[in-house]
């Protein structure tokens, strides 16, 4: 009987602790739902998970003596506290809950920043908002604490109770023991899942392995702020190690020397497209009357068969950044990064990006593509210019660059034009009163909801206004000796094939999803002086526009077309060079050679 009754001592003994902590953990997470998710929900094993949680924390505290128990769990709850507060704050504030950009932030944040922010938020409106609630509940427990230590003091050894049972019941503590226990049984097999996930996404050993765990099914669920801030700083210690790696990838870097064979070269990176949505590829709706125009007239050349290593930013940018290649020894981190060599060569190199960006809601996977792009020392070595914050719609970056340009023109530049494209939602990511051409109705082949065709439709709206942004870019550079490279990060499922959108990342790689998620459009647009002047490159890219591709090599074919000379160019990785391999396997997702896969 006794045996059984020590199995509800944890809670017992730490009562206090239990209930007030219980009430902080639930608050949150009935509370902190993500605001930009139609219909989202608390986690539904909330209760059942915080119960066990706190049963296993009360077991360990348990076994630690009495006075240094009380210190402990002091500490603990003090923590606690702390980080919900923070996470509250986060959320009242920036519609999210902590993540590891606000974490980053929050390091590379001065005093004097620090002081200017505090004195912005705090005030009588923090008090009277969801963070009150936990303030509520952490003075309550001040004072029940300071209750309890009077009450023995003055009561001896008796009970808190206002009465007290000389004799208690001896059935009473085996029962409320053996319900306890049912209960703990209860909540571990229903949240062992949960906490098996969360083992695996602590225990990657990159930013990437960890994006991709929270792509699959059955990710963890970080239900609780301290699991919100455990998280944060593992992700900022994954980042920091790779972003030492890079720093002293960057110190190896050597170019020989440049013949600025294209004084301006822009590569525009779209985001999201899918090839078979482009009239470039034989699309039947008018999505890209402009590039169509320039391909007519021979001054754009579309290659036909290219695919992107992933089907997630994050992981594109790594490679495409890096010359290091899919299948080539060791990781991304050990090959320097082209706008690097180009600022070495004696290029201006200028990045506008309206993604990635450091913003206090970004999820993981944004973290994980912009971290080493926004390290404030590499980014420094990596680029002269870049932009400091982000628009609505994607013309915000041509004026962006426009500005640039009307304050100073550089004789050699290299640009990095980083667009939302036709990034999920479609329907804001163009003008919807003035730029919806396409609606439902035009799609009378497919057998979709209403509101299925009217997602369908905002895609073409959405590349039709992509199309609009690359002219508006082509016509700066109309009369300049100029070449331009467009490719998106990847493709995207739009009901082209079945009734679904955006990206399955944990579905088997087959022909099918090859050609949704990774094949994607290419194509190098020229001026006629670059054209007159470079007849040999220019008939290099009609040549070779068949050859198959994979865009990991892009940074050796951008040092070709500068003219740098560097021992990190791979004549065999570009794409016009007589030497480039052709028969180098294409691996999508360093897994699945997209070359061999059967063509249905």
């Amino acid at each position: 009987m006794q045996i059984v009754g020590w199995l509800w001592k944890p809670i017992r003994v730490n009562a206090a602790f239990f209930v007030f902590m219980f009430a902080l953990g639930y608050l949150c997470t009935q509370t902190e739902i993500r605001l930009h998710l139609k219909g989202a929900k608390p986690y539904e094993l909330s209760a059942t998970e915080l119960f066990f949680d706190l049963y296993v924390l009360c077991v360990l505290l348990t076994l630690i003596p009495q006075k240094v128990r009380i210190w402990i769990r002091g500490v603990i709850a003090f923590i606690l506290y702390a980080v919900a507060l923070i996470d509250m704050f986060c959320y009242v504030h920036f519609e999210s809950t902590l993540t590891p950009t606000m974490l980053m932030l929050f390091f590379e944040t001065t005093g004097r920043e620090a002081g200017e922010f505090l004195d912005s938020y705090l005030g009588w409106d923090l008090i009277t908002s969801k963070t009150g609630w936990i303030l509520l509940i952490a003075l309550l427990h001040i004072l029940w604490a300071i209750f309890s230590a009077w009450w023995k003091k003055n009561q001896g050894d008796r009970s808190l109770m206002p009465f007290r049972i000389k004799r208690p019941v001896p059935l009473i503590p085996p029962i409320i023991g053996v319900f306890a226990f049912a209960l703990f049984v209860y909540s571990a097999i229903a949240c062992w899942p949960n906490k098996q996930a969360m083992v695996r996404l602590m225990s990657k050993a990159n930013l990437g392995e960890v994006e991709h765990e929270l792509t699959m099914k059955g990710c963890a669920n970080l239900y609780l702020p301290i699991h919100r801030m455990v998280f944060s700083l593992y992700a900022n210690r994954l980042a920091s190690k790779q972003i030492t790696q890079l720093l002293t990838t960057t110190k190896k870097v050597q170019v020989d020397s440049c013949d600025f064979r294209c004084p301006q070269i822009v590569l525009i990176i779209g985001e999201s497209y899918n090839k078979h949505r482009s009239q470039l590829y034989g699309y039947d709706k008018p999505t890209t009357p402009c590039q169509l125009k320039h391909m007519q007239d021979s001054t754009l050349i579309a290659f036909t068969d290219v695919v992107a290593p992933w089907n997630l930013t994050s992981y594109v940018f790594k490679d495409v950044f890096s010359l290091y290649a899919v299948g080539d020894k060791g990781n991304w981190t050990d090959q320097p990064m082209f706008p690097e060599i180009f600022r070495k060569a004696g290029y201006h190199v200028t990045f506008l990006t309206n993604q990635f960006l450091p913003k206090a809601g970004e999820a993981v996977y944004d973290f994980s593509g912009g971290f080493f792009l926004n390290n404030p020392e590499l980014s420094k070595l990596l680029f002269d210019d870049r932009n400091k914050r982000l628009h609505r719609y994607d013309d915000g970056i041509v004026k962006e660059m426009d500005a640039r340009a009307i304050k100073k023109r550089y004789a050699h530049q290299l640009t990095i034009l980083h667009l939302m494209g036709q990034h999920v939602d479609y329907r804001g990511r163009f003008p919807v009163k003035t730029r919806r051409k396409f609606a439902p109705a035009d799609y009378p082949d497919k057998k979709l909801t209403e509101k299925r065709l009217q997602i369908n439709a905002d895609y073409d709206n959405a590349t039709l206004y992509n199309d609009s942004i690359v002219e508006e870019v082509i016509r700066r550079f109309d009369h300049q000796n100029a070449i331009i490279i467009y490719m998106p990060d990847h493709g995207e499922e739009c009901f082209n094939t079945l009734d679904y959108y955006g990206r399955n990342h944990s579905a088997t790689i087959d022909y099918r999803l090859a050609r949704e998620e990774f094949e994607i459009p290419f194509w190098i647009w020229a001026s006629e002086p670059y054209r007159l002047s470079h007849p040999h490159v220019w008939e290099a890219i009609k040549r070779y526009r068949n050859r198959p591709y994979m865009t990991d090599l892009l940074p050796h074919t951008l040092l070709f077309l500068a003219g740098i000379h560097t021992k990190d160019y791979r004549k065999e990785y570009d794409v016009l060079n007589g030497d480039y391999n052709e028969k180098r396997p294409r691996l999508l997702k360093n897994s699945v050679d997209y070359n061999k896969l059967k063509r249905e």
